[in-house]
Formats: C-alpha cells, sequence, structure tokens
C-alpha cells in the first residue's frame, strides 16, 4: 500500500473517531440537557425549571411506606351478621404512604392551638371555625354510666396526649388532614429557602397564611401576597427575556411540595393492616393470616410472651381488658398508641383501639367488575374558580360559607386563603369516556343495573325508586335549619317508607375497637356511620399517594 493511502486511510479512521465521540457526547449528555431540544434545563437566565437531581419521594412526618400489590378484599372467616357486604373481590393498590399510629390527642391539639392562633374564637367572625373543629367531647356520656372523668380529661390532659383522638366525625378528620398538608408543606419550602424563616410561627394570621393549592396556583397571593414572607428567604430570582430580575416560586416540579394528606381508601386500609409483606410464609399461604398479625389467634403463641393480649378489643360481656394481672390486655378503654407491636409494615393498632375512618362512601358492593386498581367510591370532582381577569379566586375572610350539619353543628366549607372549588361542568366532561359529572358518589348504584327495585318503579326517564328521591337507598331526609336568631329549626323525617340507612353521607369505618368483640378486628368486617357524626369508638389515621417508583430505595429493570 502506498503511502498516500495509508494517509487517506488515517484521515478516515480520525474522522470516524471524531463523529463516534461526537456521537456519544450527544447521547450521553448532561441531565441538565433536554433530550427533545437539546436546551439548557434550569438555566440561570430563564426558560423551563425542573428538579433533575430528584430521586424518590422523601417519606413525610408521621408515614411508614406501603409497597402496594395486589389482594382480596373483604375476604373473612366469620360473617355472623350476614351482612353480605364483604364478597370477596380482587384489588390491586399502587403504593402510598399511612401514618404509623392513629391521630392521637396530642397531634389534633395541635391543630386545635394553631386554629386559635389564627382564627381567634373571641372573634365572632371565626368563632365557628374553631368550635366546629372541637371533638364532641360528650361522646363519653353513657346514661347508665360514669364517665365524666373522660369527658372532662380525656382530649386535654397530657396523661391521654398519645392516645387515639376520638369524637371526631369524618368531615373533622378529612379538615385536619387537609390542615397538615399545608403546615408540612409550609416548612418544607422554609426549609428549601422560599419562605422567610419562622414566618409560619410569626406572622401568620387570618388574612394570611398558607395554602398549598394556592401557593402552587397563585404564589403571590399565598400568605396574602405579604412579599416579605415569600420573598424573605434565600432569596431566588431569575432573569426575564428583558434582562429583568424576577421571584422563582417552587412549583409541582420543583419536587419540594409533597402529595396531600387524606384519608386512606377502604381498599388501602385493608390492604395496610393485612400486612402482607410476608406472603411467603406458610401459614399466610394456607389462609391463617385472619389478622394483622399472622395466625388465627388473639393472644401470643410465641414463647416469652405466650398468652398475652395481641389488641385492645372488648373480650366479652363486661370485659373490656381481662383480669387485672397477666391476662389483662393494658386498657379498658382506648389504649396508648404503640403500646401492642406492628403488623410487618410497621404500623400500630391495625385491630383494636380505636375503629378508623377511611375515605370511601358506604355501600353494600364493592364493584370490582367496573375497577380493580385502586377502588374507591366518594370521588366528587371540582375544578377551580376563575374571576373575570381570569385568576383564580382565592378566599378571603369575607368569603368564608358556614354549612348546618344534620346534628346542628356548624363547620365552615372554606378558609382565607384556599381556593375556591366549584364543579366541573360538560365543559370538562364532554366526550370524556372515563367520567361524565362531577358527583360520582352514586355512580352505578341505584340505576337499572343495580336495583332490585326496593318499592319502586322503573320509567323511561328515571332510575329506579322512591317517589321522593329517584334513588335506590331510601334513607331518612331529615331537614335542619337555622333562623335570624340562629335557633335550630329541626325537621324529623317521620315517613314510615323508609327502608336503609345508607345514603351519600354514610362513610366507611374499619378495624374495630376498644368497645368491639373480636368479629370487627378482622381487617375485611365493615361498617358505616354518618360523616357528619362521632363516637367514642371511632378515630383516624392519615394516607399519602406514592410518586414515582412502586418499591422505595430502588429503581428496578426488569429483565
Amino acid at each position: 500500500m502506498d503511502m498516500k493511502n495509508v494517509l487517506n486511510l488515517r484521515i478516515l479512521l480520525a474522522l470516524m473517531l471524531s463523529l463516534a465521540m461526537f456521537s456519544c457526547k450527544r447521547s450521553s449528555s448532561s441531565k441538565n440537557d433536554s433530550r427533545a431540544t437539546g436546551w439548557k434545563i434550569n438555566d440561570k437566565n430563564g426558560g423551563f425549571q425542573y428538579n433533575t437531581n430528584f430521586k424518590e419521594q422523601a417519606t413525610s412526618p408521621g408515614l411508614v411506606f406501603i409497597e402496594g400489590g395486589t389482594f382480596t378484599m373483604g375476604k373473612v372467616q366469620d360473617d355472623v351478621m350476614h351482612d353480605w357486604n364483604n364478597s370477596p373481590n380482587q384489588q390491586h393498590v399502587q403504593s402510598f404512604y399511612m401514618d404509623e399510629t392513629e391521630v392521637t390527642n396530642k397531634m389534633y391539639l395541635e391543630y386545635l392551638d394553631w386554629l386559635k392562633r389564627v382564627y381567634p374564637p373571641d372573634d365572632p367572625n371565626f368563632k365557628l371555625i374553631y368550635e366546629g373543629a372541637l371533638p364532641d367531647t360528650l361522646v363519653w356520656r353513657n346514661r347508665l354510666g360514669y364517665a365524666e372523668m373522660m369527658t372532662e380529661n380525656y382530649l386535654r390532659h397530657p396523661g391521654y396526649g398519645e392516645y387515639p383522638v376520638v369524637g371526631v366525625s369524618w368531615i373533622q378528620a378529612v379538615e385536619f388532614a387537609d390542615w397538615r398538608t399545608d403546615r408540612v408543606n409550609e416548612l418544607y419550602l422554609e426549609g428549601a429557602g422560599y419562605l422567610k424563616r419562622d414566618a409560619r410561627i410569626t406572622d401568620v394570621s387570618a388574612d394570611a397564611n398558607f395554602n398549598t393549592d394556592t401557593y402552587i396556583n397563585a404564589p403571590t397571593e399565598t400568605f396574602g401576597g405579604n412579599d416579605e414572607i415569600l420573598n424573605g428567604g434565600k432569596r431566588r430570582t431569575q432573569t426575564n427575556a428583558a434582562g429583568e430580575e424576577i421571584n422563582v416560586y417552587a412549583k409541582r416540579e420543583s419536587g419540594i411540595i409533597t402529595p396531600e394528606y387524606r384519608l386512606p381508601s377502604e381498599a388501602e386500609w385493608e390492604y395496610a393492616a393485612l400486612g402482607l409483606s410476608e406472603l411467603r410464609s406458610y401459614n399466610t399461604i394456607r389462609g391463617r393470616k385472619k389478622y394483622p398479625w399472622s395466625g388465627s389467634y388473639t393472644r401470643s403463641g410465641k414463647r416469652k410472651t405466650k398468652g398475652d393480649q395481641l389488641a385492645n378489643f372488648k373480650q366479652g360481656k363486661g370485659d373490656y381488658g381481662g383480669i387485672a394481672g397477666w391476662s389483662d390486655d393494658g386498657a379498658d378503654i382506648t389504649a396508648e398508641v404503640k403500646s401492642y407491636e406492628p403488623n410487618d409494615f410497621g404500623l400500630y393498632d391495625m385491630a383494636g383501639n380505636v375503629a378508623e375512618w377511611v375515605a370511601d362512601v358506604y355501600r353494600p358492593i364493592v364493584d370490582d367488575e367496573f375497577n380493580d386498581f385502586n377502588y374507591y367510591r366518594g370521588n366528587v370532582y371540582t375544578k377551580n374558580a376563575i374571576n373575570d381577569d381570569g385568576t383564580v379566586k382565592v378566599v378571603t375572610t369575607d368569603d368564608i360559607v358556614y354549612d348546618t350539619l344534620s346534628n346542628g353543628k356548624i363547620v365552615p366549607r372554606n378558609l382565607p386563603g384556599e381556593i375556591h372549588q366549584v364543579p366541573v361542568n360538560e365543559n370538562e366532561t364532554y366526550l370524556r369516556t372515563n367520567f361524565d359529572s362531577s358527583d360520582n358518589r352514586n355512580f352505578r348504584d341505584g340505576d337499572k343495573r343495580s336495583s332490585r327495585q326496593f318499592g319502586g318503579n322503573f320509567n323511561e326517564d328515571e332510575t329506579v325508586t322512591d317517589s321522593e328521591t329517584g334513588k335506590m337507598y331510601n334513607s331518612p331526609k331529615h331537614k335542619i335549619e337555622r333562623d335570624s336568631a340562629g335557633a335550630l329549626i329541626k325537621n324529623y323525617d317521620k315517613s314510615n317508607e323508609r327502608t336503609s340507612l345508607i345514603n351519600d353521607n354514610a362513610r366507611v369505618y374499619k378495624g374495630g375497637s376498644w368497645k368491639d368483640r373480636e368479629y370487627w378486628i378482622d381487617p375485611a368486617q365493615r361498617r358505616y356511620f354518618p360523616q357528619d357524626m362521632a363516637t367514642d369508638y371511632i378515630g383516624f389515621r392519615c394516607a399519602m399517594s406514592r410518586v414515582g417508583s412502586k418499591s422505595k430505595g430502588k429503581n428496578k429493570t426488569r429483565h
């Protein structure tokens, strides 16, 4: 081969090597380079801002991780009540987080303290906000029993600080979860330098407080538009196209703002209570996992703790804890949280102590034919209300709306700083196949496909039923109003045609309590209670959805 050909070959090889290196460089570009456009992400001079360093969702205060999976929902070994409301059905639950314990008196008192500071009850404009959040301490009273000690002390005395809060309605539990979401995100944003340090304590007021949705949709309206708080952290700015310095606010893309605290769905609660992470165990496979712990008995079989009760429940007539001493379960009413061993997910008291509210509206049948993934009945879809100028409508102190509940209690529908919500309409549902209305609590229930015509007839224009409502579940329709002087006007429904207590305001509660027999501590058992009423045996715990990977601490590649 002559020298000229050798030279040409070397040049060709050099070009090929350069192209390969260039190609390599382009394909393995920096994580801050867009794979869509090649543009810089997080450029100091503006443009698309995104958290490219996000690894996985941090576990928020009080929660433990529950890895999702499939399970048989509604599977019970006994059905002595013959309710036929827990037919076994296969469901899949996405990964989520749940409180390791029930919400305690101390946790709830922190909520009440915040409300009292921000909405002083001695101000007539805010009195009903604080009163609407107070647990009903009179739930302890019994006409033939002495319980004034609990009525006066259970909520506030430090001796009961780590005991589960009771006397809280489903509505109050939801409001607590909303408040908790805002306080945690407020702390996260302060820690990341987006908010003035300690403003959540020193600067907050009825006209200037933090709401997560408002911060995301209209950040300048948060804290009543107080720039000192919004820009008082490590000042975060970027330059716009005109070369002007503008403030930067955290968005969903920042990864700082956590999903909301909420009540768990019934499927989530039951899945978490069963603690099926040890599915490979022989007893579990044979169907012997009746409770959150392994086995079918309520006493420990371990040599060291043999005979000890594994949960706090009523053991028999007149027996709420056993004979004092060795066989005692350690509690006659509720017990301090973490008094018993957790299940395999690390959750305490998923059987006994207090029963717990879940998010679902109650119906006897879980409609797994329509959905077997993240099942939940109770969706009511809303959207942000928009002002004439296109901005979101934020609630002010003059906009607070109060609802009078069926028991006469008054609670605020919204609080200052929140965004007004309105139902979705046909503009959002037009030609959609996945939903066609705002309120879906009664979906596939009470229509021709799901009714047996209880006391009613079908016609061409209506769904089944009772001449007054057109719904399958013919429950009493009590009405309560207040006159101009604030006195209650009670109108009881005394109709003899009522056949059920089930309606769209009946919520599921699970888990059994200190007041229940062993039968009810099976996680698959289910009961219902009005969402605006409370008892001395129903409490609650919060949950939070998981974003990103199903498994915690790993991004698995399946082969």
